[in-house]
């Protein structure tokens, strides 16, 4: 098939476009050019998804059997996807988790749970959401949803609970105490991005997947706590975790706190029995421990770990909390 990829760059995308081509596939990529470089494989189509006239047409003109879009992010970015992959025999939607919002009504979340996102960006993909499946109803347009939840890869890195940032790296290098929202027992499902690809280069043809939704994740469950634990095995260091209550970790506006908020702080558990069921590639291989250490020795050699010594802030927030509840060797 030839396969269009809005984005194509980024965390997800640039993993699962070389299984496309290991499958045959012809593959177009649509982006602005600004954030990394395609496959070289990959055919690249410069354009602006919001230059929408000009996105659509640029679309169209490829002829496209097929259409996978990494960052359709609103209704207007979805409307506009509709309209240029309308032809299409299958388009598949990368939705999230965190469309569900974090007041579960049961556990594991499934893919029929109703939807009650707390963020701006849950609301707008689920607006982006509706659309395509407002489509698929009224005029069969062929669309796939794929939520994901957190994927971590060389690209975006490996996240912390209280931000998606990597000097805490450096800080568990170093010998310092982290920082973790209240205990660090909320339980959470970490995929890395190799994983996540043979989910979206699989999905693709398959009949029985239109109109449907996945939660994209493994059924392994892992404490944020056990998660920062794997980071100190790759680092070969082990450091205290120092728990702060969410409520005060936003009181002191501590840095890329929201995604926390809105969702790391929260025991959040999706089921995946319908993706293995329908997707029966998707086999997850890598586990937590290798995934970490793999995308740690990424980000070194790229020297995209900060030095977390001009960062006073965690350390400021660690003494706070020890005037409340005593130094640890008090």
């Amino acid at each position: 098939m030839k396969v269009g990829v809005v984005g194509g760059t980024g965390n997800i995308s640039s993993s699962f476009i070389p299984l496309l081509l290991e499958k045959g596939h012809e593959v177009v990529c649509f982006n602005r050019g600004k954030s990394g470089n395609s496959h070289p494989q990959a055919k690249n189509v410069i354009v602006d998804r919001h230059d929408r006239m000009k996105f659509i047409e640029s679309v169209r003109e490829e002829r496209l059997d097929a259409g996978i879009d990494m960052i359709c992010f609103n209704r207007n970015d979805a409307e506009a996807s509709l309209e240029a992959f309308r032809d299409v025999s299958h388009f598949i939607h990368c939705s999230t988790v965190c469309t569900y919002g974090i007041k579960y009504r049961w556990l594991p979340v499934n893919e029929d749970h109703p939807l009650d996102p707390i963020s701006d960006y849950g609301r707008n993909k689920v607006a982006a959401d509706h659309v395509f499946l407002e489509a698929y109803h009224n005029e069969g347009f062929p669309v796939t949803l794929i939520k994901p939840s957190t994927t971590y890869g060389p690209i975006m890195g490996i996240p912390r609970q209280i931000a998606l940032e990597h000097s805490f790296i450096d800080r568990i290098g170093k010998g310092k105490p982290i920082l973790v929202c209240g205990d660090g027992t909320a339980i959470h499902q970490f995929l890395h991005v190799e994983d996540a690809a043979l989910c979206f280069a699989n999905v693709l043809g398959k009949r029985h997947c239109i109109g449907q939704t996945y939660n994209l994740v493994k059924p392994d469950l892992t404490t944020w706590a056990d998660y920062h634990r794997a980071v100190m095995k790759a680092l070969g260091r082990e450091v205290e975790m120092i728990g702060v209550p969410l409520r005060l970790l936003e009181k002191w506006k501590s840095p890329g706190v929201e995604i926390c908020a809105e969702i790391f702080a929260h025991n959040s558990y999706f089921a995946s029995e319908k993706l293995y069921r329908d997707i029966p590639e998707f086999r997850p291989l890598i586990s937590l421990e290798e995934g970490v250490a793999r995308v740690i020795e990424s980000l070194d050699r790229e020297g995209r770990i900060p030095d977390s010594d001009p960062l006073t802030w965690e350390d400021e927030f660690i003494r706070r909390m020890e005037t409340v509840i005593g130094a640890p060797h008090e």
